[in-house]
């Protein structure tokens, strides 16, 4: 039997090496050290293993728990959550990623947040926000996107009167493909009695996602619009979806978020965005599963070409019938077929001295290569977004006006540097929703710019902090000239975090964001679903169907978990519909 460890990378946290792993469930923000819970040992198999505690490994835990599974969760730092996390500093709480919520509507199959806190008997309060976005735009142009559909659109038309029928006519299209999608049960669209059922149950609305599937934001705009300041402002739109324009945003990922902020609206959780992740992992242990913090995932174990396990920081070892990576897909891949290079060279060298033989199971596990092809065209096909420059502070609350928005979304003087590094720049404050956030008498602000990797590597200390601090300052320098005059004479606390800041506490390659498309995009044709390429290895978060966001990554935690039940008999399935689906589907996406 030959057994390979592929090493995920994942840096130590804050210079300290990964502990050994202790099951409990989320503690309170007081107390988030380790601490032992009994249940399982290495020894024990588990139904699935989920590497990563973002939004998108605890739907799919979560989801698979409630169908019986029995699954460990395996997080590296100390609380769950990755960039939906949290954390403090004086008396502040901070988020880690965006404020803006979406998922928590009432109503439709579209509030993913909502079902999956359900599915373990869960809720959170929250509190609804009147407006998405205050967008501060060239020209002059300022739009609020409001809560309410007709404001949003009044508003819109009132700026683009001659426009009014193209405006309609867009957001229409938008309001087809998320109605299709709100209608129908989501689940996993690698599991074909899933689809065969959903069709005889909704035709019309299947083949309008069919439609829309391989469709681009921009390109459906374009056929009703052409005021190119509108264009532009569709494209701002979409890069707070997917960080590029509308030509290059598929069209489902756009309706999903341009409609769901008016029909389940935006709604920030009382005690900051870091509490879903918490309830998600508290249901999750209620539900007799696990989740072991300070459990650094470095190898992923292969047994016979199958992913059977994973492998700690410390040596510990864990198994389980499936292995869900919540991790990007270069860092879940990256260093793989290096690793069968190396495997393959170790057997040669072997052969030669005349050590061994290689085996019918050796001979498998080797030939992985050969069915690797699928991540090799999505790496050919993708290129990691950029990461983000990201300045959390706390500032005295008088330099705020009073009706303050709590997003904006800032780009003052060229449309052209939408997508450029530091060229606009997306603003929370989430204390004007939520005070106890903040110390009496301040608020909290989240700044994030798009910014490379490349600008932060190789640097000295010193030169790194010093870069660090310029940026933040002329950043924040344009929020005083745009917003808050005496933005800067205000701040009683500033942390800045760039790139490398997000590679390092959130395992992510280059700090990414997630996969951008290489070139022009068909829509979402050409992005992977959840299994892979390895037999047992399944992927969920933004590297999968359909993409980035907080909607997306819960989506397809919903679909993995589904697609996983079926392979480990929680599920129907079958198994000749199988395999003819998943070769449809790896066909399809190579017309990508």
């Amino acid at each position: 039997m030959l057994r390979l460890g592929f090493p995920l990378p994942s840096p130590t946290i804050s210079g300290r090496s990964a502990e050994g792993p202790s099951a409990r469930s989320v503690l309170s923000t007081e107390r988030r050290t380790a601490e032992g819970r009994g249940g399982g040992s290495e020894d024990d198999e588990y139904d699935a293993i989920v590497i990563g505690s973002g939004i998108g490994g605890l739907v799919a835990a979560t989801q698979l728990a409630v169908k019986g599974a029995r699954v460990l969760v395996l997080e590296k730092y100390v609380i769950p959550g990755g960039s939906s996390g949290f954390y403090e500093r004086h008396g502040f709480t901070f988020d880690v990623g965006s404020s803006v919520m979406f998922g928590f509507g009432n109503k439709g199959n579209v509030n993913m947040i909502t079902r999956a806190l359900q599915a373990v008997d869960c809720k959170i309060q929250v509190i609804p926000d009147p407006s998405t976005v205050h967008y501060h735009l060239p020209c002059g142009l300022s739009v609020r996107v409001y809560r309410e559909y007709s404001e949003f659109i009044a508003e819109l038309i009132s700026k683009f009167p001659h426009e009014k029928k193209g405006i309609l006519k867009f957001y229409g299209e938008c309001w087809k493909v998320f109605n299709a999608l709100n209608s129908l049960e989501l689940k996993s669209l690698e599991e074909p009695l899933y689809l065969f059922g959903q069709f005889f149950k909704k035709p019309l609305e299947c083949l309008t996602l069919a439609y829309f599937l391989p469709k681009n934001a921009g390109n459906i705009a374009r056929n009703f619009i052409k005021d190119p300041q509108l264009l532009s402002f569709i494209d701002a739109e979409c890069f707070i979806v997917s960080t590029v324009n509308a030509l290059q945003t598929p069209m489902i990922n756009a309706s999903m978020v341009l409609c769901d902020r008016h029909f389940g609206g935006i709604n920030y959780p009382v005690g900051g965005v870091g509490v879903i992740a918490k309830a998600l992992a508290n249901g999750l242990v209620k539900k007799g599963s696990e989740i072991h913090y300070r459990a650094n995932v470095t190898n992923i174990i292969l047994e016979n070409g199958k992913a059977v396990g994973v492998r700690l920081s410390d040596g510990k070892e864990f198994f389980a019938k499936t292995v869900i990576s919540n991790a990007t897909r270069w860092d879940t891949f990256g260093l793989i077929w290096k690793l069968f290079r190396y495997s393959v060279l170790l057997v040669a060298f072997s052969l030669e001295m005349g050590l061994i033989m290689i085996s019918a199971k050796c001979r498998k596990t080797c030939e992985n290569r050969r069915s690797s092809e699928e991540e090799k065209n999505f790496q050919r096909n993708y290129v990691k977004a950029p990461s983000f420059l990201s300045i959390h502070m706390g500032v005295k609350a008088s330099v705020l006006p009073a009706d303050t928005d709590c997003h904006h979304f800032i780009l003052e003087d060229d449309w052209a540097r939408l997508e450029k590094p530091y060229g606009s720049i997306f603003l929370s404050i989430p204390t004007v929703l939520d005070s106890s956030l903040a110390p009496e008498g301040h608020h909290i602000l989240h700044i994030f710019s798009t910014s490379n990797i490349e600008d932060w590597e190789g640097l000295p200390r010193k030169d790194y902090e010093e870069r660090k601090e310029l940026a933040a300052d002329k950043i924040i320098r344009r929020l005083e000239k745009k917003l808050f005059p005496g933005l800067r004479s205000s701040i009683v606390l500033k942390e800045v975090g760039t790139p490398r800041t997000h590679r390092r506490f959130l395992a992510r390659d280059s700090g990414t964001y997630g996969p951008l498309p290489r070139t022009m995009p068909k829509g979402l044709l050409g992005m992977p679903f959840n299994t892979t390429a390895i037999d047992g290895l399944y992927c969920v978060g933004d590297s999968c169907f359909p993409g980035q966001g907080v909607i997306a990554v819960s989506f397809s935690g919903v679909m993995c978990a589904h697609r996983v039940a079926a392979d480990i008999g929680l599920e129907k399935r079958s198994p000749i519909l199988d395999a003819g689906l998943l070769r449809l589907l790896r066909w399809l996406r190579t017309m990508a």
